[in-house]
């Protein structure tokens, strides 16, 4: 099962039992923290016993140059996501560039295993469904650590829902035992190289923060506002410190400067 659709499993259950809890939290400002914190110890539990050492022994095996044509790969595939999102929030001319990243990518660089777009000054954008809920209008709801996933919130996780609909590799269920076998691989390779690409820079979450719990919320909030702005940060808002969770991505630790 890959990681979004374990999410939305999860977060259909969470509706449930965090429905009582708000009624009863101390801090309105985030009414599930109780629940957040301890989901977050069981992802990070979950990460150093299963999915750091995947990313070590993926590191060690695989060589630098199939590592960057995998991580192209997968990119690649994200595109088709965020050119429909483009669509869906009206970015006409974003979205045109995002289908011509696809196409060359698909074609030229086959089948996205060489980032040709970039080499050719195509940049690279970052749009979910979430986004185009919050660009609709869809408040954003308390601050939710979803299991197997991470930082998100309501609106979050129902973009999940359109994300996974997006996904080319969610269909190979459809098409019998031999494609899903594969795309359930592709979905761990997927994670496993995500997972692999935050080695470096996660320990700076650990070290420099008091309460990594906060920390990482306060870090996610403001990078998600980030990006429905399309980096318009309000003057009286600081946004020194960011991370780059792409997308709600649970494993994403990468720290990122805001562009000017």
């Amino acid at each position: 099962m890959s990681n979004k659709k374990t999410a939305l499993f999860f977060y259909l259950l969470l509706l449930v039992l965090l429905t009582g809890c708000a009624s009863t939290a101390k801090n309105l400002d985030d009414p599930w923290e109780s629940w957040n914190r301890s989901t977050q110890e069981f992802n990070d539990n979950f990460d150093d016993n299963i999915l750091k050492p995947l990313a070590r022994g993926y590191l060690f095996t695989m060589p630098g140059p199939v590592d960057t044509g995998i991580s192209n790969f997968f990119s690649n595939l994200d595109d088709i996501g965020i050119f429909i999102n483009d669509f869906l929030q009206f970015k006409v001319i974003q979205g045109g560039m995002d289908i011509s990243r696809f196409i060359l990518n698909s074609t030229v660089g086959i089948a996205g295993f060489i980032d040709v777009a970039t080499m050719l000054d195509l940049p690279k954008h970052n749009e979910d469904f979430a986004q185009t809920l919050a660009v609709w209008g869809v408040p954003s709801g308390p601050y939710l650590v979803i299991p197997f996933w991470g930082p998100s919130s309501p609106r979050g996780a129902a973009g999940l829902l359109g994300d996974g609909l997006m996904d080319p590799l969610n269909y190979t269920f459809f098409a019998g035992f031999t494609a899903s076998a594969i795309g359930a691989a592709a979905d761990i390779v997927d994670t496993t190289d995500r997972r692999a690409g935050f080695m470096t820079t996660e320990t700076f979450v650990t070290e420099a923060a008091i309460d990594r719990y906060d920390f990482i919320k306060s870090s996610y909030l403001q990078y998600r506002d980030y990006l429905i702005n399309d980096a318009a940060v309000p003057e009286d808002e600081s946004f020194d410190i960011y991370m780059d969770f792409e997308g709600d991505d649970r494993f994403n630790l990468d720290l990122v400067e805001p562009q000017e």
